[in-house]
């Protein structure tokens, strides 16, 4: 059996993360420079692809997961993430021990721009000062229900342990607590269950508010292009030496 701590390694390994470039020996090829270049590379099908997908993403939403064991969890948090357009995730540690599952991500992860933290603390300090609402999703004595949940505004929604929830130190750090509908004799799902309702709930909002859940400005765009055609060529990075004249 796969060793869990690898398992997890290896998800973060292959994760995507902010794009702004690429060094190529003495040169630095901007976001403009490596779709000139490896846009030939790729299918019209697959240019379009890219574009209709760049239309669809947000930084608006993070989506955190706080000290989830199961490798399969983060997974499918991370699915649900790169499906409905949420560009950012964030996984905080704690050192927690990680249990592998067999289940993936088929590849979602590479699509996102992955954080990784070694405590909620500079997690939260990270968010609140890039602008971000901190909602954590727990029943407490404030907890509003899901729908009163603003997502027009900057929000970082928090994902807890599949056993215990967030920790006491998230919750006190929170600007906010959220509880999902239950209206069965079921009082909680597990994470990748409560994950699915919770993302879609913030898709849902936004689409009724803005007309659409993606607003990235043309920066954004052209670096998340130049990121997607790099994950999407193969060779890229011989690729880009050679059009940076370094390579025959």
């Amino acid at each position: 059996m796969e060793d869990p701590e690898k398992a997890m390694d290896a998800l973060m390994m292959s994760s995507g993360s902010r794009f702004d470039g690429w060094r190529v020996g003495p040169r630095w090829l901007s976001p403009a420079d490596i779709i000139r270049a490896l846009g030939p590379q790729l299918t019209e099908e697959r240019r379009q692809r890219i574009d209709e997908i760049l239309i669809g993403r947000t930084y608006d939403v993070v989506p955190v997961v706080e000290g989830v064991i199961n490798t399969g969890n983060v997974s499918a948090v991370m699915r649900t993430a790169e499906g409905l357009g949420f560009q950012p995730f964030h996984v905080i540690r704690n050192d927690v021990p990680f249990k592998h599952s067999s289940r993936t991500t088929q590849g979602a992860q590479k699509w996102l721009d992955v954080h990784r933290w070694d405590t909620t603390p500079e997690c939260v300090d990270h968010l609140k000062a890039s602008g971000y609402t901190v909602v954590v999703t727990a029943l407490t004595e404030h907890a509003v229900p899901l729908e009163e949940v603003d997502f027009t505004r900057k929000t970082a929604l928090v994902f807890g342990n599949e056993a215990k929830g967030c920790s006491e130190t998230m919750l006190e750090l929170a600007d906010q607590t959220c509880i999902l509908p239950s209206p069965g004799f079921v009082q909680s799902y597990n994470i990748s269950v409560a994950a699915a309702m919770s993302l879609y709930a913030a898709y849902a909002a936004r689409t009724r508010a803005f007309g659409a859940n993606g607003n990235l400005d043309e920066n954004e765009r052209e670096r998340l292009r130049a990121d997607f055609y790099f994950r999407s060529v193969r060779n890229a990075s011989s690729i880009l030496e050679r059009w940076a004249g370094l390579r025959q």
